[in-house]
């Protein structure tokens, strides 16, 4: 809710729902995620998330708001998390099959792969991130990583080490390669975006995905071009 550039973000309504829930419901389409955690801090005005969990009956851990990697080591120590699937809450338009695919790549190569990614090199529209490593491996960066602002960001300390850990990176193709298309919400411009995205779908077809949210935009370039200018944080972690 402390979203410095739009406060209270994850709560925005958008077509009667708040923004979370409509990720956490998309989410549950997924064919391999078996528990959905949210992750907050302890700060007052994130009760509310906690309150929006307990509705949606997901699981809910508060922590730390400026360490949020240790945040997220004790949420999947707390609930005793083998796998993690992580996304970030200003992407509400995951898309299923994508979590599936890059969930899927990972278990079937655990002997080869600690950490699978479609986002170490931007190929997909930005805001369909999906990272996947065991716990046991951010528990490992976790106890070798500097008390600094970098423990603002949690993947960071498992990518850039490849000389510790073994990456995988998964390239969008063809149909899906729009790395310039913004599908995240980090200011009123993106939520503005992703609610005429919502609008146009949603409800007669809730579970649309990346290739239908991709045909629309394309019709309407001037939608896309809405939030094209918007500075993006995450660049300075990853490829171009």
């Amino acid at each position: 809710m402390g979203s410095s550039r739009l406060p209270g973000k994850v709560m925005k309504a958008i077509v009667g729902k708040p923004m979370l829930a409509h990720q956490i419901e998309r989410i549950r389409r997924s064919q391999l995620i078996n528990e959905i955690i949210i992750t907050t801090t302890t700060n007052g005005e994130d009760d509310v998330i906690e309150e929006l969990a307990r509705e949606l009956g997901v699981g809910c851990f508060r922590g730390s708001e400026n360490d949020v990697l240790t945040r997220v080591v004790e949420t999947l120590k707390a609930y005793s998390v083998d796998v993690h699937v992580e996304l970030m809450g200003d992407s509400p338009i995951p898309d299923p099959g994508i979590l599936d695919q890059v969930t899927g790549h990972f278990l079937g190569h655990t002997d080869e792969y600690d950490y699978v990614s479609n986002a170490l090199k931007t190929t997909y529209p930005p805001g369909c991130e999906v990272y996947v490593y065991p716990s046991r491996v951010l528990y490992d960066a976790e106890s070798k990583a500097p008390y600094n602002r970098l423990r603002e960001h949690v993947g960071p300390h498992i990518y850039q080490h490849p000389d510790r850990y073994r990456l995988c990176n998964l390239e969008a193709p063809a149909w899906h390669h729009y790395p310039e298309l913004f599908l995240e919400v980090d200011t009123q411009e993106d939520l503005d975006v992703i609610t005429k995205v919502f609008e146009y779908f949603h409800p007669e077809n809730p579970g649309f995905g990346l290739t239908q949210v991709i045909e629309f935009m394309n019709e309407n370039p001037s939608l896309a071009s809405q939030n094209a200018h918007v500075e993006r944080r995450w660049k300075a972690f990853r490829d171009s």
